[in-house]
This record gives C-alpha cells, structure tokens and sequence, in this order.
C-alpha cells in the first residue's frame, strides 16, 4: 500500500523531537514544496499538526502537569531555522541581554545575527528577526562568552554600570577558559577590558 504524503510527513515528524520546528522544504524527498506545503496545511486542519508561524509547523510537546501543549519556545524556532539553511546564529541586542539575565524586559523582538537569509517571522505574538552580518560577529566558541559580547555592544560603554559588568564577570567564570582566550580576540577593546578580569 503507497502512503500519502500526509502519511509520509506526519510518520516522519512523529520519529523527531516533540516541538522541533518543520518546513516544506524538510520533506522535498517525498513532493515537490507546494506539494509539500498543502500536505503541511492539511494536517494542520485534522489537527494532527499546529501551523506556529508562517510556512513553519510542530508537532507541540505536552506538559505531563497541566496536560496542555507546550509550544516550541522562539530559541528553538530559531535554531530550527538555522539547522535547515546550514547558518550560524547568535541572539544579539535586547534579546542577548535578556538571556544573560541582564535585563528582564523580554523584547518582542528576537532578534539573531546569521550568516544565512536575512528574514523576519511572526511567532505567536512575537517577532523572529534574523540580520546579516560579518563572519566575525558569529566565530565565538563560548555560547557565554558570544552572548555576552552581544549583550555588552546592544548596552554599549557608556550606559555601563558597575553592577552589569560584575553580573557578565560572574556570567563568565561560568564559561571554559580556553573559549574566552579564543573570544576576546573578536569583542572592542573596553569589553575585552571586562574579559580580562575573570579569574
């Protein structure tokens, strides 16, 4: 018996990680994209799949305690989309700040910095921004130490205060030496300045 590309798709979502994020072109193997985007479509309207954004579809986890589902959080969508293009991204500005705990405003917008495609998405109420930017900005080895260059750049020397740059020296005495001897070569002089005082 031949499966449908309905079939075909929701067998092969359901072998993945509940809440990971699917596109048209995951499945190109089985139909062409517009195929494939219908087939998407159509799960969605049986209710076997949620449509989370546009052209991007879940198979949502649930929560063990409330019974509800639990959709992908915006950090895994954008990872997603990152795994798919084969781009690297890092979270930057306000979003960056508000990971590190730095600040506790949570931006409507996140807003990453990638060497893939340039594009901005609606997720549930918020907005996915990815920017273009140099190959530098993305070669940290620490997920830390590259959060908090981003963090330190969006907050910038003169708004820095005391109290914020002994939380990133706390941060950082969480973040293998050898990632930060690697990542201060990539960050402007007065946050390499900070850098230097993790012992």
């Amino acid at each position: 018996m031949t499966l449908s590309l309905e079939n075909k798709i929701i067998n092969r979502i359901k072998k993945a990680k509940r809440g990971q994020a699917f596109f048209a072109d995951d499945f190109l193997a089985y139909g062409t994209s517009k195929a494939c985007a219908k087939a998407l479509e159509r799960l969605v309207q049986s209710e076997q799949l949620v449509r989370i954004g546009r052209g991007i579809y879940s198979l949502p986890k649930k929560s063990k305690l409330l019974g509800t589902y639990i959709m992908p959080t915006v950090e895994d969508i954008a990872k997603d989309i990152a795994r798919r293009d084969k781009a690297r991204i890092i979270p930057a500005g306000l979003y960056a700040m508000n990971m590190l705990g730095l600040s506790t405003q949570v931006p409507l917008k996140a807003i990453y910095l990638t060497d893939g495609t340039p594009r901005k998405l609606e997720i549930g109420g918020r907005v996915l921004v990815f920017k273009k930017t140099a190959p530098k900005n993305l070669s940290a080895w620490g997920e830390i130490s590259g959060l908090v260059i981003q963090a330190l750049k969006a907050i910038g020397k003169e708004n820095l205060t005391d109290d914020i740059e002994k939380k990133v020296i706390e941060l950082l005495k969480k973040e293998r030496p050898e990632n930060i001897a690697n990542d201060i070569k990539l960050a402007p002089e007065w946050i390499r300045i900070i850098m230097r005082k993790v012992k």
